[in-house]
């Protein structure tokens, strides 16, 4: 996969609001995580300073190493968890990440709605689907979206939609348009999906949500 060239803040935000107009979707309706795993101080700092306050991490205890300090620092940031969550880790992910974007089995949920139903909250969720049903990649299968999204609403847990990472090697056009399907007839609104190579093209299909990381960061080390 080839790293897209990496370009400021502000070059993100008016793509992003160039897609937007292109799509006739309303100003605004993008929301843009910027993704700073295995991302240095340095260059996580700086989009810090210009105020953004939307960030993505994919394990639980690279952002508990780095986030409680900066949020000490720069205030309350909305932090997102993109990667896999193991069960034993939830708990801890729970107190410190407002989105997990990875709920993908049903062992997870459950842990996830007894912790809740302990704690009395629980972080919005977004719901994995493997759309392109690649063996080693995590998520539910697309066939059984429809009752994994069931369950998880039997069990009071709060989705309020659907996340996917299309495979490298295909037209992410397709995936996108199929997770907003599953969306739709389940009565989700948010759709998570498109990343700094492709975020217009998931726009294009509906995207509320965008993670971008390489785009504004650089390539990580």
């Amino acid at each position: 996969m080839v790293v897209p060239e990496r370009m400021s803040l502000t070059d993100i935000q008016t793509r992003i609001a160039q897609a937007e107009a292109r799509a006739q979707r309303a100003p605004g309706s993008v929301h843009l995580i910027a993704v700073s795993k295995e991302q240095p101080e340095a260059r996580v700092l700086p989009v810090l300073e210009a105020g953004h306050r939307v960030f993505g991490e994919n394990r639980v205890q690279e952002a508990a190493g780095k986030w409680p300090d900066w949020q000490n620092r720069f205030g309350k940031v909305e932090l997102h968890l993109l990667g896999p969550l193991q069960t034993n880790k939830a708990r801890q992910a729970m107190a410190l990440v407002d989105v997990i974007h990875s709920l993908d089995r049903p062992k997870l949920a459950q842990a996830l709605a007894r912790l809740a139903q302990e704690i009395g909250d629980c972080p919005q969720l977004f719901v994995q689907v493997n759309t392109g049903m690649e063996p080693q990649k995590a998520g539910i299968l697309p066939a059984d979206a429809d009752q994994f999204i069931a369950e998880c609403r039997a069990l009071d847990l709060p989705v309020i939609g659907l996340m996917c990472i299309p495979p490298v090697e295909e037209d992410p056009g397709p995936h996108f348009t199929h997770l907003a399907q599953i969306a739709q007839r389940n009565d989700l609104t948010q759709l998570s999906m498109g990343m700094s190579d492709d975020f217009e093209t998931a726009i294009a299909h509906g995207a509320t949500h965008i993670r971008v990381g390489s785009a504004i960061f650089g390539a990580r080390r």
